[in-house]
């Protein structure tokens, strides 16, 4: 019996089944809350729930998260900044980095000097002068990233020797975009380093909590990741390109969602604490992306097809201009909060008493999650704000706080502070769908809510329409990405820019049109399977099925189908280099491979091919294995020629790509 561990970190809990490869099949599961403030408590009590004996005969551990998929929705992460080589801020400007990219100027510093099509650098960057003049600018990041135009066509050598030059200067980690991405877009490939660079803290906090759980139980396993594309790294590479594993959870959740659920043609719906993702499979396999872009950014990361917006059972419930909101920013919910802090629910019962409203939430907490590693970095505010959450959770409407100054938002993007709410999860307790924590603390802060409502009487009887309200909220927010990943997925061309504010008010409206009885009718529909996964899934799925036309499956175990994807994904690496016929009056003269460990040039495109071909098997092998593959590997390569016609209908060569894409077992 071959047993392995899949263990998954989600924004609120972490799951963990053993798995039988021999047989196939699920041996046990567990679940715990996970522990931002300190992960190891998370992961240890979700392996502690599994057979003692069983997690000992184990020797694989295979890991998913969501860390880094929700740092990159919330904005938190390490304090990280882009040098640009090859271009300049006027550039910027003109192609809007920041909505196009997510590079805001403020992150990045452009040396802009001159570099041909070949990657001829004209004038090296003067390094003394830079790191003398920019100093300030520099010392402020935790991490440093570089891009520079065309490195994919010089070996990248401006990036290594900013590396040299910063590194040795500022001694931070950093992070040069011709290790992680090979398109020739410096934009998208200075977005991939910049979010890598923010992105290392968050992993490394993982992978230490990880590996002092297993010291501490004397247990001796080979660690891995899943990655973007669904399959797996080392947790030694992970360590280095945490950008690789910004949809490790969702990448995770469709492998174990196909997996349970063996459906040809599905939608795979995950719904978590924080976000939810929505995967597509056309028979039987995964919808594939060539570039990753979320929470702003525009990566080169390859990818299954995730859309991840922010919706989950910790989605902040707020008030808009008198009217019921969801937020998309996760919060603590108010019944989790009172389990460690029980005198929030005195302070709640304070405020209600006091009849006291506001424009400000006064009913939300504030507490101090985790110590600042150094405070020179925050205002004078900020330092205050921690000062005074060192000792207990503060409420809003307390009065302790300055509500036109309190500038928390840095800090709980940062993970610094965290804010306590009214929550999806809250109102599952007190309509009595789930009851793991203190459903007293979630009445204390729907009954306030009610207080600012003027829709709302304060009785049981509107607090229960209340919960219902909630609950259509969240079903409305899933029926709306649901149509609109149809729409986009079926007409691309169409919706490049995404759904126009008009047709996604007539999504909204198609809600709550449920009657065929109007001379018009507006529906919309899908044939595909709904399968849902993550703990609070079975809730409201069903209805937005109905309201779909089509059936919902929430599989056996889908309450941890992310950690089942974690141990059954496989190990998979490619590597896509480049043929550039070389061009002069005569034609065709000769060819040059862009190949990783240096260019060469070939009389013949045959020649040039079999090199390439040789090359990009050596390289995605060598990945493979250093991402863990044992065994016999399963290799594929393909040849990809560029053919364009003149208006004469002669053939004109655009060059060639090989790829080699290699797959094997832990």
């Amino acid at each position: 019996m071959t047993l392995g561990i899949g263990i998954d970190t989600g924004g609120t809990y972490t799951d963990a089944v053993i798995y039988d490869f021999d047989k196939r099949e699920i041996v046990a599961k567990g679940k715990a809350l996970t522990t931002k403030e300190n992960l190891e408590i998370g992961i240890g009590n979700a392996i502690d729930r599994l057979p003692p004996h069983l997690v000992k005969a184990t020797t694989i551990l295979s890991l998913s998260t969501t860390l880094a998929t929700n740092a990159c929705v919330e904005n938190k992460g390490g304090r990280a900044k882009l040098v640009l080589i090859g271009t300049s801020y006027k550039l910027l400007e003109r192609i809007d980095a920041k909505t196009k990219y997510g590079l805001a100027n403020e992150d990045v510093f452009c040396i802009d000097i001159p570099i041909s099509l070949e990657g001829e650098i004209i004038d090296n960057p003067n390094w003394e002068y830079i790191t003398k003049n920019q100093g300030k600018w520099f010392s402020d990041a935790q991490a440093l990233a570089v891009a520079q135009v065309n490195a994919l066509k010089n070996g990248a050598i401006c990036e290594k020797m900013a590396k040299e030059k910063l590194t040795a200067k500022y001694k931070v980690p950093f992070v040069m975009a011709s290790e992680l991405a090979n398109d020739l877009n410096v934009m998208e490939r200075g977005a991939t380093a910049l979010l890598n660079a923010r992105l290392l803290p968050i992993i490394e906090k993982f992978i230490i909590a990880v590996k002092n759980v297993l010291q501490e139980r004397q247990l001796h396993m080979k660690r891995m990741i899943v990655r973007s594309d669904g399959s797996l790294m080392s947790d030694e590479v992970a360590l280095i390109h945490p950008v690789k594993t910004i949809l490790s959870g969702p990448a995770a959740s469709i492998i174990g969602g196909r997996g349970l659920a063996d459906g040809e043609n599905s939608l795979i719906i995950d719904m978590g604490g924080t976000t939810t993702d929505i995967s597509i499979v056309k028979n039987n396999e995964p919808a594939v992306t060539d570039g990753i872009s979320i929470g702003g950014f525009k990566t080169q990361i390859k990818g299954v097809f995730i859309d991840t917006f922010g919706l989950g059972g910790d989605s902040r419930v707020t008030i808009e201009n008198h009217k019921l909101v969801l937020n998309t920013r996760r919060v603590q919910p108010l019944c989790v909060a009172a389990i460690d802090y029980p005198q929030i629910k005195e302070e709640l019962k304070k405020l209600i008493a006091s009849n006291k409203t506001s424009t400000f939430p006064l009913y939300e907490f504030l507490y101090l999650a985790k110590k600042p590693q150094d405070l020179q970095y925050y205002s004078s505010n900020e330092i205050n704000l921690i000062k005074k959450l060192k000792e207990r959770p503060i409420m809003l409407g307390s009065g302790e706080i300055d509500l036109y100054n309190v500038n928390s938002e840095r800090l709980e993007d940062e993970g610094i502070i965290m804010r306590c709410g009214l929550t999806p999860t809250d109102i599952m307790h007190i309509k009595g769908d789930f009851d793991k924590y203190d459903n007293s603390a979630s009445i204390l802060g729907a009954k306030y809510l009610l207080k600012m409502l003027p829709d709302y009487k304060e009785d049981n009887m509107d607090l229960n329409r209340l919960c219902d309200d909630i609950y259509d909220l969240v079903c409305r927010k899933l029926y709306e990405n649901i149509v609109r990943v149809m729409l986009t997925n079926k007409h691309p061309k169409m919706f490049k820019k995404g759904i126009s504010n008009q047709l996604l008010e007539l999504i909204q409206q198609s809600w709550y049109d449920t009657s065929n009885k109007d001379f018009f009718g507006l529906h919309f529909d899908t044939q595909a399977t709904l399968v849902g996964i993550g703990a609070p899934i079975h809730i409201f799925l069903p209805k937005v099925a109905h309201a779909l036309g089509t059936e919902c499956i929430i599989p056996k175990y889908a309450e941890v189908a992310n950690a089942v994807g974690a141990i059954i994904a496989d190990i998979s690496a490619s590597s896509k280099i480049s043929i550039s016929p070389n061009y002069t009056p005569d034609g065709i003269t000769s060819y040059t491979v862009y190949a990783t460990n240096g260019n060469k040039v070939f009389d013949t495109i045959e020649e040039a091919i079999e090199f390439a071909k040789s090359s990009a098997q050596n390289k995605a092998i060598f990945d493979a294995k250093k991402r863990g593959a044992l065994g016999e590997l399963d290799i594929d390569i393909k040849v990809i020629p560029k053919i364009a016609y003149s208006k004469k209908g002669t053939s004109i060569d655009l060059g060639t790509t090989v790829v080699a894409s290699v797959t094997g077992r832990i």
